[in-house]
C-alpha cells in the first residue's frame, strides 16, 4: 500500500500536537496539586502560629492569674469548711453564740422538730448550704433555746434570722415572703437571700470555664492583630 507523504506529515503532526496537549494538561495537574500543599502547609503554618501566640506574655498572665485565684478560692474554702461551713448543721444554745460570731455570714434556722413547715425549711436551707460556702447555714432548736428565743424577740416558726459580724441584720417569719405557699421552690429562697444580701449570686463552674476560655480567645486575636502586617 502506497501511502500520501503529506498525510503521514499529517498524522505525525496531530499526534505531535496531542502529546503536547496531554503533556500540558499533566503539567497543570501537577500545579494544582502544588498549589494545593501549600495552601495545606499554609494552614498548618498558621495552626502553629497559634499555638505560638499561647506562650505570648498576656496569654500566661491570664493563666497565672487564673491559677492563682483558684488557689486562693481554694484557700478560702478550706478555712470556711473548718469553721463549718458547707453543710447544714445543728447546734445547741451553748454552741448559738460562738457559731455566729465567729463567721462574717451566718444563717439560723430556729425550728420545732414536730413542725412540718420547719421541714421544709430544712430541705431548702441543706440544698443551698452546699452551694454558698462562704456563708454558715445553722439550724437551733427552739424547744431547747429559750434564752436567745426571748432575747431575738421569736414568735413564729420556722423562724430563719440572718446574722452578720455577729449581729441580727434580718429574718424570714414563716413563708410570708415566699408566697405563703409550702410549695415555694429552693431557687425562690435563694433569690430572697442574695436579696437580702446574706448570699451571692453563684456561677456554675461551666459559665466560669466557658469566660475563661473566652478570655483566652480574646487575648489570642489581639495579639494576633498586633503581629498582622494589614492595617
Amino acid at each position: 500500500i502506497k501511502m500520501n507523504p503529506d498525510a503521514v506529515k499529517s498524522t505525525l503532526t496531530n499526534l505531535a500536537f496531542g502529546n503536547v496537549i496531554a503533556a500540558a494538561a499533566r503539567n497543570y495537574q501537577k500545579e494544582l496539586l502544588s498549589e494545593e500543599k501549600a495552601a495545606q502547609s499554609s494552614s498548618i503554618n498558621e495552626e502553629v502560629d497559634l499555638d505560638d501566640l499561647m506562650d505570648d506574655p498576656e496569654l500566661e498572665k491570664l493563666h497565672a492569674d487564673r491559677i492563682a485565684a483558684l488557689k486562693k478560692e481554694a484557700e478560702k474554702r478550706e478555712a470556711w469548711k473548718k469553721k463549718g461551713h458547707g453543710e447544714y448543721r445543728e447546734v445547741t444554745e451553748g454552741d448559738f453564740l460562738g457559731e455566729v460570731t465567729g463567721s462574717e455570714k451566718v444563717i439560723c434556722h430556729f425550728y420545732h422538730k414536730e413542725f412540718y413547715r420547719c421541714k421544709i425549711m430544712d430541705k431548702h436551707l441543706k440544698s443551698l448550704s452546699t452551694k454558698h460556702i462562704d456563708t454558715k447555714f445553722i439550724r437551733l432548736d427552739a424547744e431547747n433555746a429559750p434564752f436567745f428565743v426571748t432575747k431575738l424577740a421569736i414568735k413564729t416558726l420556722p423562724c430563719v434570722i440572718l446574722f452578720r459580724q455577729g449581729v441580727a441584720v434580718d429574718r424570714l417569719v414563716g413563708f410570708q415572703d415566699l408566697g405563703a405557699k409550702d410549695d415555694f421552690t429552693t431557687r425562690a429562697l435563694e433569690v430572697l437571700l442574695i436579696k437580702k444580701g446574706i448570699i451571692a449570686e453563684k456561677k456554675d463552674v461551666d459559665e466560669e470555664d466557658q469566660e475563661y476560655d473566652e478570655s483566652k480567645r480574646r487575648s489570642v486575636r489581639s495579639s494576633a492583630a498586633a503581629d498582622s502586617d494589614s492595617e
